[in-house]
């Protein structure tokens, strides 16, 4: 066939996520409603008591608001900030690549600290831009070198530094101090920082205030903390100007009613939210210590998910998929010794530990 894409499309690959793969589980005869899924890091304690329900009553018999007014002012109200500071997206990752086509330009460099979330690449490949890498290393617990970091920029000059914080999939959540080092030598490239996981994050740092600079975009998910990944939405902070940068190529609609309503009714249970929050933090703890006594080594992480050295991640998964159990295999970051957990409710989590221990006892994790 005479036609081609683009060079930016042509031997680009689609970045791989955790979460049930419905084809591989019909080829291997498992119901897909068995599986206990603690390769996604959402809230296993969510939704929120009456939102199902809430649900079957949304109007879906006309277009749904472009600006998703309702949607944005609640967010308004909450974060403290002007609604024309805000963008309300189809999940944070169409915030993502939202960022690379209003604002990348063809062999502009972008500066990545790996490991992390591929969407960012994805995202900057198709725009056409070069990319930049940091990859922090075990020996530091996968903490960035931000020095290095800072060397690289002045260095490279980056037309954007995507942070994920806290990062995906290590948990590393970085200071302010730390964020601030970056930002004060970016110069006027853009500073992309996804908070997708701050709710997680106990003791969190208000980094709002920093999109006063100018060149700052935040990203934070509303379906993650409240267990609703099945609806995508999340929503971009930034300075007025990017706002309606973003506003221009943003599709039209790209918001289903349905998600903006629930979006708007989940931020009301800020009570539930809490409370499931440190059942979250309790399920960590648990596994945390019991893989842990099972010898198995698990680095340090600031959010609820965290990563396991398994040695053989590809292995743990399969092996554990066979018990109707899924765990994200982190070859795919480039850590294929490792596995990522995130915590689901006690009696799963108990599941997972029991699951894990007969695998070691019987030597078959890979």
């Amino acid at each position: 066939m005479s036609l081609r894409p683009r060079k930016s499309i042509a031997g680009l690959k689609n970045c791989v996520h955790g979460g049930i793969n419905h084809s591989e589980l019909t080829a291997l005869g498992i119901d897909a409603s068995s599986v206990l899924d603690f390769s996604v890091c959402t809230n296993p304690f969510m939704p929120p008591p009456g939102i199902k329900e809430k649900i079957g009553a949304i109007s879906i018999e006309q277009y749904p608001d472009s600006r998703a007014a309702e949607l944005k002012g609640r967010l308004s109200e909450r974060l403290g900030i002007s609604t024309a500071n805000i963008l309300v997206g189809n999940g944070t990752t169409e915030l993502i690549r939202l960022v690379a086509l209003t604002y990348f330009r063809n062999n502009d460099r972008v500066l990545l600290l790996e490991p992390t979330y591929g969407e960012y690449e994805v995202a900057s490949r198709l725009a056409g831009a070069r990319l930049i890498k940091h990859r922090a290393v075990e020996s530091n617990n996968f903490a960035p070198d931000i020095e290095k970091v800072r060397s690289i920029i002045k260095q490279h000059h980056p037309r954007a530094v995507f942070v994920c914080n806290p990062n995906n999939p290590t948990g590393r959540y970085l200071s302010r101090d730390d964020i601030e080092k970056v930002l004060d030598i970016i110069e006027d490239g853009l500073l992309v920082l996804d908070e997708a996981y701050i709710d997680f994050i106990e003791s969190p740092w208000n980094s709002l205030d920093l999109t006063e600079r100018g060149n700052v975009v935040v990203l934070r998910s509303l379906t993650k903390n409240y267990g609703l990944p099945g609806l995508r939405l999340g929503y971009a902070v930034a300075r007025e100007e990017i706002i309606k940068d973003l506003q221009i190529a943003l599709p039209p609609w790209n918001v289903n009613a349905v998600a903006q309503k629930v979006g708007t009714a989940v931020m009301e249970k800020d009570e539930h939210l809490k409370q499931s929050l440190r059942q979250v933090r309790e399920a960590k703890r648990y596994l945390v210590e019991g893989l842990t006594r099972l010898g198995l080594k698990v680095q340090p992480s600031d959010a609820h998910y965290f990563l396991v050295k398994a040695g053989n991640g590809a292995g743990y998964r399969r092996s554990l998929l066979k018990e109707s159990i899924l765990v994200r295999d982190c070859t795919s970051f480039g850590l294929p010794e490792y596995i990522r957990i995130s915590p689901r409710t006690m009696p799963e989590c108990e599941r997972l530990i029991t699951a894990i221990r007969n695998l070691l006892e019987a030597g078959e994790e890979t």
